[in-house]
């Protein structure tokens, strides 16, 4: 990543994206659309797939949601120590992301990633290119409606702004769309995302520790919502009630007024004895 101006890996990187958006990606999803789907980044020298911490995150999830069904997609790169190709990966996840939002609209997305995996899914939420990285080096961010079919990102062991700068890379910045559905957790003393941490040791033991249990819970608590919102009947149209026809005026006998007039004060009667017996009211006036 500290090579995100690398040209040779970032014109791979373009080409594969290409590939990817133009011909491999239509025919993924030949198989019905899935409720939700996963797609994570594995952790640094982690075998392909997603990884002991994506894996625990997975399972979790899957249980936690009941009979819906969650596929998963693994973020194809690298993932070794040569980190400037975590571009690869960025280039991957916004591929899919892109290919399942238009070919499953319906299918809520959950993004997560451990370790470099981390970065990787950090930087794919970013709303603008890292500064002092040329836009034309690395992946645009994606259109903003895109944020509305990601129901949650979790990331794990996310690369702190002290080790990015060890590595000579840019803070990875979330996303201001994202940013109120994303859970970032870090093991005390973790030397890659705790700023004052020292220990190497404890950076894999997030399935351990119940932190992946943690994250699948809050991703499935957001999943459940858009679920339930997605049953929700529209709201009808609704118009302003009928109001009520003003009450009428009422003369009142022996005041010696008679009804106010349209210029507001009362009127006064000429002068003159009252009657003995009051007269008894006519027809009220309705009011104007």
């Amino acid at each position: 990543m500290g090579a995100f101006r690398t040209v040779g890996v970032i014109g791979a990187a373009v080409a594969a994206t290409a590939l990817l958006q133009g011909a491999a990606m239509p025919a993924a999803h030949a198989a019905p659309c899935p409720d939700a789907e996963v797609i994570f980044a594995r952790g640094t020298t982690e075998l392909p797939g997603v990884g002991p911490t994506g894996d625990a995150f997975v399972n979790s999830l899957r249980s936690q949601v009941g009979a819906k069904s969650v596929e998963v997609y693994p973020v194809n790169y690298p993932a070794t120590t040569d980190f400037h190709t975590a571009v690869d990966g960025i280039s991957d996840a916004r591929a899919r992301i892109l290919a399942t939002a238009a070919s499953c609209p319906d299918t809520k997305m959950v993004l997560g990633g451990f370790s470099q995996g981390a970065a990787v899914m950090g930087f794919v939420t970013a709303s603008a290119v890292p500064e002092g990285v040329s836009a034309s080096d690395v992946p645009a961010p994606m259109p903003p409606e895109v944020a509305d079919k990601v129901a949650a990102v979790a990331l794990f062991g996310k690369p702190s702004a002290r080790f990015m700068r060890a590595i000579n890379d840019p803070q990875i910045v979330i996303g201001p769309s994202y940013v109120d559905k994303t859970i970032d957790l870090c093991v005390d003393d973790d030397l890659v995302c705790d700023p004052d941490g020292r220990s190497f040791g404890v950076h894999s033991r997030y399935p351990e520790v119940g932190m992946a249990n943690q994250g699948a819970a809050l991703a499935a608590q957001k999943l459940q919502a858009l679920w339930v919102a997605d049953t929700q009947p529209d709201a009808p149209a609704t118009s302003a009630p009928a109001r009520p026809p003003a009450p009428a005026l009422l003369s009142v006998p022996g005041t010696g007024e008679t009804p106010p007039s349209h210029g507001g004060g009362p009127t006064p009667r000429s002068p003159g004895p009252a009657p003995a017996t009051p007269a008894l009211p006519g027809p009220a006036p309705f009011a104007p």
